[in-house]
């Protein structure tokens, strides 16, 4: 069969890659593009489904669904297809359940649960280092960050057991790790974690709902609308489904892109998938070592994700915002739970599955599964969750060509000497999905920003005229440059939200310290533990 050509061929039709496919076609209009995708859709991690529901059916997320209105990149992408958002619904009462299925069921109303002094001292003091140690982070070379190879020699566990005082925050942690990750905090280099959350402005901001934060904003009508729009945009007629990418070789001359079937000739190739899937293609000649060692020791994220529809949002009329944090035990397997009404008023509950739980509840039949989250449910918000419409799942390490999210991680030891071969071009190949991303890196902005990233290194080297003299200084420069200029995690409004937590942070400090004042014994052991944390400085941390 004779070899078709091309100018730019694009592996996944995910939100990187059709964001490099729009910014490519809005800068030339001229370039032969094709965009080949294995999955039977577009939207990579992103998939809307509908399901029966109060008022026939709706589409709801199955993969990714949150946006933030820090997220700058797809903030932007999504006013420019003209799409709406609105926000994560959060009044009333959160459920927090921790210490195992016999301990108490609280409330809280704040971002932070009804956690006993002890433990609020010793989140604050927790929270006060990583956060210190966010703030020296280099997103776009970790190997730059002070102390990194002693960062990245540990695990996110190993830092927690080390700095954490009590068992309930160790505990906390681990479900901060499994809800934000799928992974258990023993499977992510520490460094690797702080780069994560400096990317995104700290760490609160991957845990909450609030203004700025990661769980701030949904889209109408599903997140898998923005590929689905870009693709139109492109051109349908430029995107082939169903032809997954099986082998890229490359020459002097030109970059030969093979499927089962088919092969195809181009100047330029932008590999979008994530890191374990490009490790599957099979290169010619072989990618540099670091490149192949780096992508072949990233492991991904195992999440089962459920949607469960009611006639009501009962909680709601109860005075409960949907919202549960929760210990997985062996008759709960969720993690955390969130409203996920629609904006057609169709009552229903989003939940998640997460990590070692995952993997556990993966193994058993869906209808176990799904009594076993009512059951949950029905425990936490009443009896009313028993009488519900729909229940539907979706387990993302089953997905063909995805096979785990929400992100993959790096083990210790990786960032400090492979990171750097992350974003950087191999010959023809350039890099992009949200792992390379510098700002929202894992989320759906980070895929944007990756994409359009990976465009303008493609058109520095196809049609270089069509680059602001900025933009050809960055991609000359630096392949971790973001388009369009947009501040960084130290802008204004993170430096707000930066400001509130210390205030939160503060308050709770001084709250805990009036009830500890009340216990005598406890006051003295908190005033000599927290001396003692507190008397380090940003040269000897670490001496804790």
């Amino acid at each position: 069969m004779t070899e078709e050509i091309w100018d730019v061929i694009i592996v996944g039709a995910g939100i990187s890659g059709l964001s490099a496919a729009h910014l490519l076609r809005k800068r030339n209009v001229e370039l032969r593009m094709l965009i080949l995708e294995g999955k039977d859709r577009v939207g990579g991690r992103t998939v809307s489904t509908e399901i029966p529901a109060h008022k026939g059916v709706d589409r709801w997320d199955f993969g990714g669904q949150w946006v933030g209105s820090t997220q700058t990149h797809v903030m932007e992408l999504i006013q420019e297809l003209g799409l709406e958002v609105y926000p994560q619904y959060n009044i009333g009462k959160k459920v927090h359940h921790m210490g195992g299925p016999d301990a108490k069921v609280r409330t809280y109303r704040t971002s932070i649960p009804m956690l006993s002094p002890m433990v609020l001292m010793d989140l604050t003091q927790l929270l006060w280092k990583i956060d210190r140690l966010c703030a020296t982070v280099c997103v776009q070379d970790p190997s730059r960050t002070p102390n990194a190879v002693e960062l990245d020699s540990m695990t996110l566990h190993s830092y927690v057991e080390q700095h954490a005082w009590t068992r309930e925050l160790k505990e906390e942690m681990g479900l901060c790790s499994r809800t934000v990750f799928g992974m258990e905090p023993s499977q992510m280099s520490f460094l690797f974690f702080l780069m994560y959350a400096a990317a995104a402005g700290g760490v609160m901001s991957l845990l909450e709902s609030t203004p700025g934060s990661a769980q701030e904003l949904k889209v109408k009508g599903g997140t898998q609308q923005l590929s689905e729009c870009m693709a139109e945009r492109v051109g349908w007629e430029n995107v082939r489904l169903g032809t997954a990418v099986t082998a890229i070789w490359q020459d002097g001359e030109w970059a030969k892109v093979k499927t089962a079937t088919n092969s195809f000739l181009c100047k330029t190739v932008i590999v979008t998938c994530p890191p374990h899937l490009a490790a599957k293609i099979h290169y010619q000649p072989a990618l540099p070592s670091q490149r192949e060692f780096l992508t072949q020791n990233m492991p991904v994220g195992h999440m089962i994700k459920f949607i469960i529809t009611y006639q009501t949002a009962f909680w709601r009329e109860k005075g409960f915002s949907g919202e549960i944090v929760a210990q997985p035990s062996n008759d709960c397997p969720i993690s955390v739970t969130f409203d996920a009404t629609s904006p057609s008023c169709n009552a229903a509950l989003v939940g998640f599955i997460a990590g070692q739980q995952a993997s556990q509840w993966s193994s058993k039949e869906v209808g176990e599964r799904r009594e076993a989250v009512v059951a949950s449910l029905v425990k936490y918000l009443g009896p009313e969750a028993a009488s519900f419409i729909h229940y539907e799942e979706k387990d993302w390490a089953k997905e063909d060509y995805s096979g785990g999210c929400p992100v993959n991680v790096m083990a210790p030891g990786l960032l400090t000497y492979y990171h750097p071969s992350l974003r950087t071009p191999c010959g023809r190949i350039h890099w992009a999905g949200t792992e390379t991303a510098t700002q929202w890196c894992g989320y759906m902005s980070g895929a944007v920003q990756a994409g359009q990233r990976a465009a303008l290194e493609v058109l520095a080297e196809l049609c270089p005229l069509t680059l602001t003299q900025e933009e050809q200084e960055a991609v000359r420069h630096s392949n971790t440059a973001k388009f369009p200029e947009q501040q960084t995690t130290s802008s204004s409004s993170s430096k707000l939200l930066y400001l509130r937590r210390a205030v939160v942070i503060a308050t709770l400090t001084i709250s805990a310290a009036f009830l500890l004042a009340q216990r005598k014994n406890e006051l003295h052991r908190a005033k000599t533990y927290l001396r003692y944390v507190f008397a380090t400085t940003k040269y000897n941390i670490f001496q804790v």
